[in-house]
């Protein structure tokens, strides 16, 4: 019988902030449901959450944190950055603060390492997708890159702003931001699609040996969460007595990065907060599970011409 509890692990940030190594996800949670789950979530034990504008529910994760009673300063709060604003942090941070009703976030993301152009644009709602005729992704490469958003978020307020990190960045792309001439904060975070079928093994140590943390979006696979249907790993759950997520995001927090399960649902809420320590045996077994299955990448919008995952 496993030793199964909230967990109460944390890394430090290259800027000295504690992070919650297990946080609440928040994509797909709209209108109510994000309220619901974030005020559930505090209620339970998290103090991590993560939104983003582009998740259009700043406002309700926002009204749950004020609601819910815990102290500001006890909640660590991540926001991120739309392509769309890529040349306008600043504003797009003001706007983010303001949707959320806090005079601060805790980190502050790139949400991918591309700008998106706003000419297709009409009704001035910067928080959409504008694509190509292709349904490509209308990537903007005029003279722009993420190299000149990372150097305009460097100059972010930091009592707006404890600390500023990425999202969707490869090794290449973030070789690319250390090393230019502009550069002047290493990101406190990268965070990334991470599971059993996408380990990120290199990347992660890579990321490791520079100073910054990993966090783990999809941690069970994304949409439906299809790596609670794999039958090793219900089998591992079993002889462990706890469930296939509970199995899964313990497996995540032993790796030593930050893991963002997404539910809408209360008893889901709870249960994958609540992790223990692996044996060794099925350490390894999840870890070489995309070695033995096949590794599979989940989230990969069209970025034509930009390739994020080089």
């Amino acid at each position: 019988m496993p030793n199964l509890s909230n967990s109460t692990e944390t890394l430090k940030l290259n800027t000295g902030a504690v992070i919650p190594a297990v946080g609440l996800g928040t994509w797909q949670s709209s209108e109510n449901e994000g309220y619901e789950a974030v005020m559930h979530a505090l209620k339970c034990g998290y103090r991590h959450i993560d939104t983003a504008a582009i998740y259009k529910n700043e406002e309700e994760v926002g009204r749950a944190i004020r609601d819910s009673n815990v102290p500001r300063n006890e909640i660590f709060v991540t926001t991120k950055l739309w392509g769309t604003q890529h040349r306008d942090p600043a504003t797009a941070l003001d706007q983010s603060l303001k949707r959320l009703g806090l005079d601060y976030v805790d980190l502050y993301l790139m949400h991918w390492p591309a700008a998106l152009k706003t000419d297709r644009i009409t009704d001035g709602n910067l928080l959409q997708i504008p694509e190509n005729p292709d349904g490509s992704r209308d990537v903007d490469l005029d003279n722009w890159n993420f190299v000149k958003t990372w150097e305009l978020m460097q100059e972010l307020p930091k009592d707006k702003v404890r600390a500023i990190g990425v999202s969707n960045f490869s090794i290449n792309n973030l070789e690319t931001l250390l090393a230019s001439t502009g550069n002047k904060i290493t990101p406190a975070a990268n965070q990334v699609e991470v599971h059993p079928m996408l380990p990120q093994e290199e990347l992660i140590k890579y990321c490791k040996g520079k100073g910054i943390i990993v966090e783990a979006y999809s941690p069970l696979g994304s949409t439906d969460a299809p790596i609670l249907k794999e039958k090793e790993i219900n089998d591992i759950a079993s002889r462990n007595d706890v469930n296939a997520g509970q199995l899964v995001i313990s497996w995540h927090v032993q790796r030593g990065y930050v893991v963002l399960p997404k539910s809408v649902h209360p008893d889901r809420i709870e249960g994958n907060l609540k992790t223990f320590r692996l044996s060794e045996q099925d350490f390894a077994t999840i870890n070489n599970y995309s070695k033995e299955h096949g590794e599979k990448r989940v989230v990969c919008p069209n970025w034509n011409p930009f390739i994020p995952f080089v």
